[in-house]
């Protein structure tokens, strides 16, 4: 809770931060890096920063919080920052960062706004900071703490890989040591840490998309961006037998088996922590009421498909619609050429989970919510940094 000291402090600046949040954190990235540049080996992404996304994260969360301070002064925003938690842990963030982070966070916020950065307002925002500092790291000593072990990374080896749709391949890993392997949940991923042509690891976070409750394999599904940094390092050179870095599982978009109506509505490569979660659903002989919604470019561009349909016919109460832009419609997946129409999908009490690219996801959200089901009933994933939610 903001003291009564900052609170009027906050609710009068924040119009002032949250328009120059934009041009803060890129000023706190190029001192962050400058300082320590061995954070740009193994914890940051290049892409992220050149194109800009993990400026609009932070910038965004900040924003975020404090807004909900002056909202709803009782709580805290739970769902962003269990997602920025479940992030900071697979990338091993440690308590003792979040110091180093204040430091040149602030020293970008004094570049900026210059003289009108009164003592009286960096103390407002200092307390904004550290409240949401020791939230995100209260949640992360917890998730550190189920942990089957200590580490950030283990090794893991590549044991197969097989191309499913176009332009998309799943690898499956097995332990390269005795370190305890952490049990996942569906819709849970890893991050997986690999060094690049110039040497310099880099991290992506994969959603695991088959084998979830198997501890002594992971499975992820990739797929190929041609300008990408790291897919085509996944793509063109990692073959059977190499060894890479996985973090422990997290992730708080876990699908039940049991509870209301389920809607799973998925684009392209978006549809892999929904294969998981199907493939458990089955494991676990769910009865519950699903109806999978799947878009794509074509029928043949759909990773994963066979494992999907497999799915959703051993489940006694799930039904299966497609929309493919282009192609032939394939038959009996109730195909249709052009874009997903929640319409016929969706009950009073529905449970609907979002994934894949951003456009998409806005468009079904908005369609869902036309359609009187509530936002707290609307569940998302995207890959990369959160813009969405900071938005």
């Amino acid at each position: 809770m903001l003291s009564t000291t900052a609170r009027p402090v906050i609710e009068a600046t924040l119009p002032i931060i949250a328009d120059r949040i934009s041009s803060i954190t890129p000023k706190f990235y190029n001192r962050l890096f400058a300082a320590h540049p061995e954070l740009l080996d193994g914890t940051f992404s290049r892409s992220n920063q050149k194109n800009g996304t993990q400026q609009q994260a932070l910038a965004g969360s900040i924003a975020v919080f404090a807004t909900h301070l002056i909202k709803h002064p009782e709580t805290t925003p739970e769902t962003m920052l269990s997602r920025i938690a479940h992030k900071h842990t697979s990338l091993g963030v440690a308590e003792e960062q979040y110091s180093v982070v204040y430091e040149h966070l602030f020293a970008a916020i004094a570049e900026d706004l210059g003289e009108a950065l009164t003592p009286q307002i960096a103390e407002a925002w200092t307390e904004v900071y550290w409240l949401m500092a020791h939230a995100l790291i209260k949640i992360e000593k917890g998730l550190y703490a189920r942990q089957a072990n200590s580490e950030v990374y283990t090794p893991w080896i590549l044991a197969d890989r097989t191309p499913t749709g176009l332009d998309s391949v799943t690898f499956s890993f097995v332990p390269a040591d005795a370190t305890p392997a952490t049990v996942a949940k569906p819709g849970q991923f890893v991050s997986l840490r690999l060094a690049m042509p110039d040497g310099i690891r880099q991290v992506r976070q994969y959603t695991l998309s088959n084998d979830v409750d198997q501890i002594d394999r992971r499975t992820v599904t990739v797929k190929l961006d041609a300008d990408g940094e790291f897919s085509p390092v996944l793509h063109h050179n990692m073959q059977i037998g190499d060894v890479v870095e996985l973090s422990n599982p997290y992730g708080d978009l876990v699908i039940d088996d049991d509870g209301a109506p389920l809607v799973i509505a998925t684009a392209g490569i978006g549809c892999t922590p929904s294969a998981a979660a199907l493939q458990n659903l089955v494991a676990r002989a769910s009865e519950r009421k699903i109806r999978v919604l799947h878009a794509d470019q074509e029928f043949e561009a759909w990773p994963l498909r066979d494992q999907m349909i497999e799915s959703v016919a051993k489940l006694p109460q799930a039904s299966i619609a497609t929309w493919f832009e282009r192609g032939a419609l394939p038959e009996g997946l109730n195909a249709k050429q052009g874009y997903m129409d929640l319409a016929d999908a969706l009950e009073e009490d529905s449970i609907v989970y979002l994934c894949g690219p951003l456009p998409f996801m806005h468009a079904v959200r908005n369609q869902a919510l036309a359609a009187g089901i509530p936002a707290a009933r609307i569940h998302y994933e995207v890959f990369g940094p959160d813009v969405w939610l900071a938005a």
